[in-house]
Formats: structure tokens, sequence, C-alpha cells
């Protein structure tokens, strides 16, 4: 089964680790380590981020673990690339997304939550082909939002960067 540290470390690195940063036009808004604040305005950390001290590692990795981990059922799929691949979309894109995109490359009816069918469906893949038609599903996604909203072109050449990791 997939382990959630190694996933969390290559995520976490994505998104440009512990640092608190504002980037213009990003719709997340203020963001540490990733966790966007106009995305998760209830999480615990910010009353301490606001007070001038930076949460520790651990709370980070709880948040992302019980947020988008175990959402995505992470530690039940048998293929670690897979998991990461699906987990980190889940943090870029939403847990729904992320879900929506994999349920349609393994073919189950997509509903945006991974449950047995879908985990049977994606434990029975090809990791290299799922892993490439993932990242051309991701790509679309992205060239979606752009068509729609072109102020996040800006964004486009990164994402598509990191839908291609782990590709060859």
């Amino acid at each position: 089964m997939a382990e959630f540290l190694p996933a969390f470390e290559k995520m976490i690195r994505r998104e440009g680790g512990y640092v608190l940063h504002t980037v213009a036009g990003d719709r997340g808004g203020q963001t540490y380590a990733g966790i966007a604040r106009n995305a998760w305005p209830q999480w615990e950390a910010w009353r301490a981020i606001d007070d001038g001290d930076m949460p520790p590692a651990e709370v980070v990795r709880a948040f992302y673990q019980a947020q988008f981990w175990f959402s995505i059922h992470g530690d039940k799929i048998t293929d670690q690339s897979i998991a990461e691949t699906i987990f980190d979309f889940s943090v870029n894109g939403g847990v729904k997304t992320a879900s929506i995109l994999a349920q349609t490359i393994v073919g189950v009816t997509p509903d945006g939550k991974i449950g047995p069918k879908t985990l049977a469906a994606i434990n029975a893949q090809n990791s290299e082909k799922f892993i490439m038609a993932y990242a051309l599903a991701k790509i679309a996604r992205y060239a979606a939002i752009v068509r729609r909203d072109r102020s996040q072109q800006k964004f486009l050449l990164g994402w598509v960067s990191r839908a291609l990791e782990g590709v060859a």
C-alpha cells in the first residue's frame, strides 16, 4: 500500500515548502506551505500565523493527511506513484476534481468520491499508463481554466510542469 510521507515530501516541495506568501492573481490568496487561506479559512494554524508564529511541520503534515490523503484513500492505493499523482493533484486541483479525473481514467462512473469500485479499478491499472493519462487529463483541465479566465494564464506553465513530473 502507498505511504503518505513520501507523497507528502514530494508535494510540499512542489508547493514551495514551508513559506508564507501571497501571489498576485492567485485565487487562493495568502498561502502557508501551500495551504490557501481562501480555501481553508478555518484552519487552526492561521491564528498562530497571524500572531507571527509559523506552525510546526507536524501540523502541516496532519492537515494534508486528513484533508487530502485520507480523502483519496491514498493508503489503500497499491501503487505509490499512482497514489502520489492523485494526492498531488487533489492538493492542487481539489479532492473532487482529482477523484473525477482518476475515475474517468479508470472507467468508473465519476462521482468525485473514491470508494471501493474506484479503488479496485485504480489498483488494477498499469502505473505508467495511468500516470500518463492522468497527466494529460490534468493538462486539459488547466487549459480549460485558462480558456475561461485569461488572468490565470500566468500559472499555466507551472501547472503543466507540475502535471508532467513523474511522467518520464
